[in-house]
């Protein structure tokens, strides 16, 4: 070898040894080996910061800026009350939540399939009380398990049948890899259910003050307008979506008329509803039942330019002992009061004729380039930033339609990933779908860091021509095994190699390799192939080498090492069950 592969391999090297290690975060060491890569000459100068137009990068950061619009839209709250959560435990949530994922990805691109269920699985561990990691890691390992039951589920499935093509004049079909593909998903989905706890629990490491700021008990109204599928519905029944945070505390009648909010009264047209909670729960209740929070409607076309912010009220503010009603709120500033939360204090008043008190903490909603100057003027102090859904504008569809097209064109219209998700992320924003001063703060700038750092680090392996050396090596090392020992050579090598070359370009490298070793031996190539796409797509070691694991990374909080605690003995489980089953199905 010469010195520039041993270089390469020695700064890959020490590079996995330091994410192991810790000390430093990911996109650090990242960097830090990519300086050095420069430095030693393996990586040119001027292909330096190739990573950041990768395809890899772009769909990572696109899927996230997706998810987002996907758990903003709402339309998930109504998938997790489907499920039903709080009659099943977090195991049975997983296996659930493993299963929907596996089979959407054999049959659209399984970064769409996470992308999809990742606000579900968020949310689930919320209301469950688990960490996400419980959930985050499994569900990927999934996806990229249900991506080898068809031919369109992952891109090693594609790139196999058309080598296949080339050698045999047949390419594989469609279902050719379910009997091996299927039986895969069910081992690993059930040993992902049994010993998901291998997985330490990690929380966001950079976490956000989202979670610092709990407010349990804001009051605000609601009104049951002729459009609400309240109407006709109990108490109960409207409550069943905030999860037990949130309660109707006073029912006022259109005439004006009180009535007690037992669970079993029934709701009519033109009630106005007094309600307290948490403000997430609160949303989930007003967007269910269709209430219509404030009777100042606002214009579809201002939508995107209103938002919600939270604020304490001042000890000099001059709405203390004045109600939104006393100062024609509205009518003077353009804000509606949407909720106001004071510690201690139970709310049955309507919300216009509560008496402001210092400390108070309140939410009002107006345009986006007025509420700075306004906050400032009425002395309320704007609470840290933090995502807020009650009184913003959403279309629970449109997204799951922006989505589905942008997986309906990759999967069938020839469009890449990284074009077909980048254009959904695009038009997410411009729809509305997410906001645009949201999009940034989605976008997990550590992991872009880290992915666009180490694309050239793992292009080094070929440029130096290392590659090539490894397939030589085991090469010469498959003709001295058995047919067995040769399969599941392949299949470790395509594993431990993809990693560093994407799986793509592992089957590049790896499938011309397993074809020749087959013909040398008078071997069919079926079986050899097939070993090197299983391999290509399981990838359950490392954060790095499927864009999958690397969604999941941030939002779980793993740290590099926790994917091999459970990816290491599914890897074994992957190689134990696929090796006599492609014997068995592709004979050789």
């Amino acid at each position: 070898m010469r010195t520039d592969q041993w270089l390469s391999l020695l700064i890959i090297a020490l590079m996995m040894g330091a994410f192991v290690w810790g000390r430093y975060r990911y996109d650090v060491v990242a960097v830090g080996s990519l300086l050095a890569a420069i430095a030693v000459g393996i990586v040119p100068a001027h292909n330096a910061f190739s990573g950041f137009s990768d395809d890899i990068v772009i769909i990572v950061g696109s899927a996230l800026v997706v998810s987002a619009a996907i758990s903003r839209s709402g339309l998930m709250d109504v998938a997790l009350r489907r499920l039903s959560p709080e009659r099943r435990g977090p195991r049975t949530q997983l296996i659930i939540l493993m299963i929907i994922v596996a089979v959407l990805s054999a049959f659209i691109k399984n970064i769409g399939a996470l992308a999809i269920m990742i606000p579900v699985a968020m949310q689930m561990a919320r209301k469950s009380s688990v960490s996400p990691s419980m959930f985050l890691m499994p569900m990927s390992f999934a996806s990229l398990l249900g991506g080898l039951m068809t031919q369109i589920g992952t891109s090693p499935n594609i790139i196999v049948s058309r080598v296949r093509e080339e050698i045999t004049g047949q390419p594989f079909t469609m279902f050719d890899y379910t009997p091996v593909g299927l039986a895969l998903t069910v081992t690993g989905v059930l040993f992902l259910g049994l010993c998901y706890k291998l997985l330490p629990e990690r929380a966001r490491q950079e976490a956000s003050m989202n979670e610092a700021v709990k407010i349990k008990n804001y009051t605000t109204e609601a009104t049951i307008t002729t459009m609400s599928s309240a109407i006709g519905q109990s108490v109960s029944w409207l409550q069943k979506p905030g999860g037990g945070d949130a309660m109707v505390t006073a029912i006022i009648g259109g005439g004006g008329q009180k009535r007690t909010p037992l669970p079993d009264t029934i709701l009519k047209d033109g009630d106005l509803l007094i309600v307290e909670g948490e403000q997430s729960a609160l949303d989930k209740i007003v967007s269910e039942a269709k209430l219509q929070l404030s009777d100042r409607v606002i214009a579809p076309e201002e939508a995107k330019d209103i938002t919600s912010v939270e604020a304490i009220v001042g000890e000099h503010s001059p709405l203390i002992g004045l109600s939104a009603k006393d100062v024609s709120l509205f009518d003077n500033t353009g804000l509606n009061l949407l909720a106001v939360s004071r510690r201690d204090k139970r709310f049955t008043e309507r919300l216009g004729e509560i008496k402001i008190r210092h400390g108070d903490v309140v939410v009002l909603q107006g345009d986006l380039q007025a509420l700075p100057d306004l906050l400032r003027e009425w002395g309320c102090l704007p609470l840290v930033e933090r995502d807020l859904k009650l009184g913003s504008a959403r279309n629970a569809i449109l997204p799951v339609l922006i989505l589905a097209a942008a997986m309906g064109a990759t999967a069938f219209g020839g469009v890449p990933v990284a074009a077909g998700f980048f254009a959904a992320a695009f038009f997410m924003v411009v729809s509305g779908s997410l906001p645009l001063r949201e999009v940034y703060r989605h976008l997990d700038a550590p992991i872009l860091i880290m992915l666009a750092a180490l694309i050239p680090i793992s292009d080094s392996l070929k440029t130096t021509g290392t590659t090539d050396v490894i397939a030589n090596l085991l090469s010469r090392t498959a003709e001295m095994l058995p047919p067995y020992g040769a399969l599941a050579l392949i299949m470790v090598a395509a594993m431990a190699v993809t990693p560093f070359l994407n799986n793509a370009a592992t089957v590049l490298v790896m499938a011309p390799i397993a074809a020749t070793f087959a013909s040398k031996l008078g071997f069919q190539p079926d079986a050899f192939l097939m070993a090197v796409a299983i391999g290509a797509g399981c990838d359950f070691l490392t954060p790095i080498g499927h864009q999958c694991n690397t969604l999941v990374m941030g939002p779980g909080g793993y740290r590099f090492g926790d994917y091999a605690r459970l990816g290491l003995p599914l890897s074994f489980i992957v190689l134990i069950v696929s090796v006599p089953m492609l014997l068995l199905v592709w004979p050789i």
